[in-house]
């Protein structure tokens, strides 16, 4: 059943809960992602990133992930994430996405509430949520299986300057009308080699001065205790990739090596599997399931 990013997110918020966002670059991605969130009854989200788009474009995509959005027995947000241009969240929200993301955290502060203003005029227009992103969020040397643009804590001087600071968020939100906007506090897009150390009690403060619901992108490495931790102060969104991905890799490496024949379908079930029950994790974790 297909629902705004909104409707899950207030809700997450109030049970002091957060919902899966989870990327389904192919269709054994969306297929084990809708797959886990129905066999745990949980709500989910499902998301195209902008960066994406090497493996496949939003516009071929899109369709089917609205096809399994719409048909699973569970609430499903669909969301575009990262998208770095007008038209690109125009172009979702026509494709039907309920949610969409304006990243424009690279920009001065006065650009970025001008332009993701904007955004949520259009988007609310069509009850389209709207997500929004305020300060750094590191990326690792690893990120889906290519180099990105690695940096780290020891590239900054001082974190307060990329951090997300409260104060800072609640005028941002004031001037926006973001649904729920992603936060800094020291995680990682792509594999994180070593265990984060994380400045959670900057989550609780964001969350008393903006009272909207908190995103953490880049959870890799982040330990269950910590997840909970987030949570609890007011990540409401765990954007969750990468070990999901490697979980497809791993596993279609595995059967491949023991398939002699190497049909290509037989490992793309063996693939879709491996996804279904990693997300599963992820999700008893988000949604506090023993």
């Amino acid at each position: 059943m297909l629902v705004t990013l909104k409707e899950l997110l207030d809700q997450a918020k109030e049970e002091k809960k957060a919902v899966g966002a989870f990327n389904g670059t192919t269709l054994e991605a969306i297929r084990g992602i809708i797959q886990a969130a129905e066999e745990l009854n949980s709500p989910v989200i499902l998301q195209h990133a902008q960066s994406h788009d090497d493996i496949i474009d939003l516009e071929e995509i899109g369709p089917i992930m609205k096809y399994y959005a719409q048909r699973a027995s569970v609430p499903v947000a669909l969301h575009l994430d990262h998208g770095s241009s007008f038209d690109r969240c125009v172009q979702a929200i026509r494709l039907g996405f309920t949610s969409v993301m304006y990243d424009a955290s690279a920009k001065s502060f006065e650009e970025n509430v001008e332009e993701t203003a904007e955004i949520v005029k259009i988007a609310h227009a069509c009850n389209v949520s709207v997500e929004a992103e305020l300060g750094h969020i590191f990326t690792s040397e690893i990120v889906h299986g290519e180099g990105g643009n690695a940096d780290s804590k020891e590239d900054y001087e001082d974190l307060d300057d990329i951090y997300t600071d409260p104060q800072v968020a609640k005028e941002f939100v004031e001037k926006t009308g973001v649904d729920c906007l992603a936060v800094a506090f020291g995680t990682t897009h792509g594999v994180y080699l070593t265990e984060p150390k994380l400045d959670l009690p900057r989550v609780k403060r964001i969350l008393e001065a903006t009272n909207v619901p908190l995103v953490m992108h880049g959870g890799s490495g982040v330990s269950d205790e910590d997840y909970a931790v987030a949570i609890e102060n007011g990540i409401c969104k765990v954007n969750y990739y990468t070990y999901m991905n490697q979980a497809g890799g791993k596993a279609s490496k595995a059967y491949w090596e023991k398939d002699t024949n190497n049909f290509y379908d037989s490992m793309s079930l063996a693939a879709t599997e491996a996804i279904k029950e990693d997300v599963k994790r992820a999700i008893r974790v988000f949604q506090k399931i023993k």
